[in-house]
């Protein structure tokens, strides 16, 4: 089994920019969970996904119509996830623990299981960002090398271009295949699960059996197997893809830092928050669309620092995050924009498929 310790010695840096950050809020009287943008997201965003569900069923369209309702049902979900679901699983959606575990639960409407997810994002991931054999966001594909610690193949060298479509079915095979696995099996990558309480036994097998019904049975008693299956994989493909691309954006990208490690206990030379600002990077920061679609996702250095703190508040305290950075003579990674991003990501996994340790994205 492969752990990682930090060494916390000298925590200056995250005492310095959290003792910054609680001032912020302190001084403008704010809590540090959802406000008014994150509820008005979520009140537009759900109904909307029902609304748009009902007319798959029930409506009268072309062809061209059903596909265009099925892309934009994808889309939603996307928007549901990483806007509510994401801020409630991290427990900055409301103060209220019981109104955050609730709309937590839009992750088993989605056709996953929040309690499993919480286990690999927020424990694994957001601890161990970006360390080859633990960071289960970076091993999840076998057949990619997505850090320079990993092995080569010789089809690494075409990744670049067979990730896309790894990405269409990631939310596919997460739902239908990862999930099973990491409930019968008891591990997410080398870290075991803790035993599972009744309660989330019950929640997973109720919420396959609902997402079974609502997503594949009813459709196809409805629309017929063929028209179903379009619309199923269209949503699919939409939802897959801009989840996917959003969390690569993030950590998958040329200025990222990546750790390996060995079996048994790894010793990180940095402490914990240092190594989140050295394996995260932002983007499109000044951009407000994305900003307002992406659920402070592109804020990702500041949200991982501050996970507890709800994504709305990421744009108002990047500049105190910033300034502690360079304060501490820290890199503070980010592209200005979605297609710099993009393309950083594509040169960093095309240079991942050379055979070198060494990755030059130039």
């Amino acid at each position: 089994m492969k752990r990682a310790v930090f060494n916390n010695d000298d925590p200056l840096f995250y005492h310095s920019v959290k003792t910054a950050v609680d001032d912020y809020f302190s001084s403008h009287n704010l809590q540090k969970t959802g406000n008014r943008e994150l509820y008005i997201k979520a009140a537009l965003f759900i109904p909307l996904a029902l609304f748009i569900y009902c007319c798959l069923l029930f409506g009268h369209y072309a062809p061209v119509g059903g596909i265009m309702l099925s892309i934009s049902l994808g889309m939603l979900l996307c928007l549901i996830a990483i806007n509510i679901m994401h801020d409630a699983c991290h427990g900055s959606f409301s103060a209220k623990r019981w109104i955050n575990n609730t709309m937590g639960l839009t992750m088993n409407a989605l056709g996953s299981n929040a309690f499993l997810w919480k286990i690999k994002h927020n424990i694994i991931h957001h601890t161990y960002t970006n360390i080859d054999g633990i960071d289960n966001d970076i091993s999840q594909w076998p057949v990619l090398r997505q850090s320079p610690t990993q092995p080569w193949k010789p089809a690494h060298r075409y990744q670049y271009i067979y990730m896309f479509p790894l990405y269409c079915i990631s939310t596919l095979v997460w739902m239908l295949v990862s999930d099973f696995v990491k409930y019968f099996s008891g591990r997410i990558s080398s870290t075991a699960i803790k035993k599972i309480k009744l309660q989330e036994h019950l929640l997973f097998w109720i919420s396959k059996l609902l997402y079974g019904l609502f997503y594949i049975f009813i459709p196809v008693a409805l629309l017929g197997w063929q028209n179903w299956l379009i619309g199923f994989l269209l949503l699919h493909v939409t939802m897959g893809f801009s989840l996917t691309i959003i969390f690569q954006l993030a950590h998958l990208v040329c200025n990222t830092h990546f750790e390996p490690t060995g079996k048994g206990l790894n010793e990180i030379e940095t402490t914990w928050a240092v190594h989140e600002v050295m394996t995260t990077s932002n983007f499109a920061t000044e951009n407000k669309w994305v900003n307002w679609l992406a659920g402070g996702l592109n804020f990702q250095v500041e949200h991982h620092l501050f996970p507890r703190i709800s994504h709305v508040h990421y744009p108002a305290i990047s500049n105190i995050v910033k300034n502690e950075c360079v304060r501490h003579h820290l890199p503070y990674h980010c592209y200005s924009t979605v297609g710099q991003a993009f393309r950083s990501h594509v040169r960093f996994m095309k240079a991942l498929g050379k055979e070198t340790k060494n990755v030059n994205c130039a």
